[in-house]
């Protein structure tokens, strides 16, 4: 399976429609056998659904997140783990080992550029299972 996460600096990048870069994760069994990062190439909010449909990935990890590109990506078929914030390649391990920590109720619901997150404080105790 693909796995997409929203890049910056090694860390996932905490605002889906602004972020620059992906670092894409291949996951067989469990384990990441391959990772690359690509960028976004300017597109924003919905428009990169369709980037990560064309770029064949399965799942999204991010911090905050829109509800019209959440509603995107579900019609791109694109499960999303929102919430999450560190280190890409830790939040990626962690879910190709299915103990990810998310937040299912992450959303950003204005357009200003947030520094960092998306002020939200709070973290639910969920499970995104990678396959």
């Amino acid at each position: 399976m693909i796995l997409a996460v929203t890049f910056e600096n090694g860390e996932v990048f905490q605002h889906f429609g602004h972020t620059e870069h992906f670092k894409l994760y291949k996951i067989e069994n469990g384990t990441i056998t391959e990772s690359r990062i690509v960028p976004t190439l300017g597109s924003g909010h919905g428009a990169l659904a369709g980037v990560l449909q064309g770029l064949g990935a399965e799942t999204l990890i991010c911090g905050g997140i829109g509800t019209g590109a959440r509603e995107a990506l579900r019609g791109a078929g694109i499960e999303v783990c929102a919430g999450v914030s560190g280190s890409a390649d830790e939040a990626a391990k962690a879910f190709a080992a299915g103990s990810l920590r998310f937040d299912p109720e992450a959303n950003c619901d204005h357009h200003e550029h947030h520094a960092g997150d998306c002020g939200h404080d709070h973290c639910a105790e969920h499970n995104c299972e990678g396959n």
